[in-house]
């Protein structure tokens, strides 16, 4: 029976080329979930010509981004139940990804569109020794963090704003309005990570944004420059993009 299921999933980005599907290669964490689904049904109905299955995530992470906690919706013509789908799917997929559950959805959800917000985490290492087993999930930091002038700099950033300036998508033609709701910063030890929500997010937008409050943690930028650069809606106004390691989406809000 044909039915829509919500998946919660968890992934290490760090060698796959973003959610999304990319030319020329499979190293996609949409490929590979699509790949295993679509043997699956294969296997059932014994028929090589089943039409590949597609998934719906509530977004695109990129290159190199984690995810604690994407959700994504599919449609599966199958005889297994969700307990059966989600332990087939984690038999074969790669072990950096996984299907932390799997529940029978009503067949008008989906995981983009009804999306009302997401919480992205970006973290940071300032200590002097090497962060050894969480290199690939930080980015570290060598000159001293000015904490409370970044959060100065981001009360500037709350709140429905045109993200222009902080779009990494230079052809965008649609709306770059966002509402950002928070932006939390947190200081535990040699860590430091920003925690970020809001309805939705532009392409590399919260890399971006982070990349702009560095300047100001080390004092390249003044907290009050920040304004302008929203302002401005100009990229080249803003910071650089931060690596892609230190950020994962933490949950999306339904």
């Amino acid at each position: 029976m044909s039915c829509n299921y919500k998946l919660a999933i968890s992934y290490d980005g760090t060698r796959y080329y973003g959610w999304e599907h990319q030319p020329n290669t499979d190293m996609t964490i949409q490929g590979k979930i699509e790949t295993v689904f679509t043997r699956m049904l294969q296997g059932e109905k014994d028929d090589e010509t089943v039409e590949t299955v597609k998934i719906i995530a509530a977004g695109r992470t990129d290159a190199g981004v984690h995810a604690r906690a994407m959700i994504a919706n599919v449609v599966l013509d199958t005889v297994k139940s969700p307990e059966e789908i989600m332990e087939y799917a984690n038999t074969y997929l790669p072990e950096d990804i996984s299907i932390n559950s799997v529940s029978i959805a009503s067949d008008r959800f989906h995981a983009r569109y009804k999306a009302l917000g997401k919480t992205y985490r970006y973290t940071l290492w300032t200590g002097k020794a090497k962060p050894v087993f969480d290199r690939k999930y930080v980015t570290v930091i060598e000159k001293p963090l000015d904490i409370k002038a970044m959060e100065e700099a981001a009360k500037h950033l709350i709140g429905t704003h045109d993200f222009k300036s902080f779009c990494g998508n230079s052809k965008m033609k649609k709306s770059t309005v966002r509402c950002l709701d928070t932006i939390n910063i947190e200081e535990s030890g040699s860590y430091v990570r920003i925690y970020y929500h809001g309805n939705s997010f532009l392409q590399n937008m919260v890399r971006i944004l982070t990349g702009t409050l560095l300047q100001v943690g080390e004092g390249e930028r003044s907290p009050d420059e920040i304004k302008e650069v929203l302002e401005s809606k100009d990229r080249n106004m803003a910071g650089p993009t931060a690596p892609p390691g230190g950020l994962t989406l933490m949950k999306v809000d339904y």
